[in-house]
């Protein structure tokens, strides 16, 4: 269920990972990670949140996402910080894995110091405020297993923010205004 940080049960085929949006206040801003460039990596490349998939020894996903923030840019969140989980989202192209990946929303108290692991090629506080700004949510035309299509993104000075990480972004913010 959206919400729980307990146990999942994983039906055939299904991975499950879990991601850390992770805010802090003077302006409220969120930690966006580039992902480095790997072959075989369908994300290769992309910005995302820190995060990634389950490991047979977390006890929950609430510890895949403190585990694997850690591991990929040196922060060590406390369940304390924990804010609330947001509801679980899905690939929506299906040459992707079959993954669900539950963000966990974490408040810290100010920016800690960030150590990336060779898995990240670069890291960024943005400003939520920008990403309210008008123009800052639109469409991005790409090419996507051979055939283009077009995709709600945020643009931000560290490029476009598309995919799973949008649609999570969205879930925090809310919808776009009307315009």
């Amino acid at each position: 269920m959206a919400g729980d940080v307990g146990d999942v049960t994983e039906p055939a085929g299904l991975r499950w990972a879990a991601v850390a949006l992770i805010v802090v206040p003077d302006p409220e801003a969120f930690l966006l990670i580039r992902r480095a460039e790997r072959a075989g990596d369908p994300w290769s490349g992309h910005l995302a949140l820190p995060g990634g998939r389950r490991h047979a020894d977390d006890p929950d996903l609430l510890a895949t996402a403190i585990r694997e923030t850690h591991e990929e840019v040196g922060i060590v969140l406390e369940r304390t910080s924990f804010a609330r989980a947001l509801p679980d989202v899905v690939p929506r192209t299906p040459a992707l894995p079959p993954l669900a990946i539950r963000p966990f929303v974490f408040t810290l108290a100010e920016r800690p110091p960030i150590a990336p692991n060779p898995e990240v090629a670069g890291t960024v506080w943005v400003e939520f405020a920008t990403l309210r700004e008008p123009g800052a949510r639109d469409e991005l035309g790409m090419e996507l297993g051979g055939a283009h299509r077009v995709v709600p993104a945020y643009r931000t000075a560290f490029g476009p923010v598309w995919g799973l990480t949008e649609r999570i972004l969205t879930l925090y913010l809310g919808p776009p205004a009307a315009a």
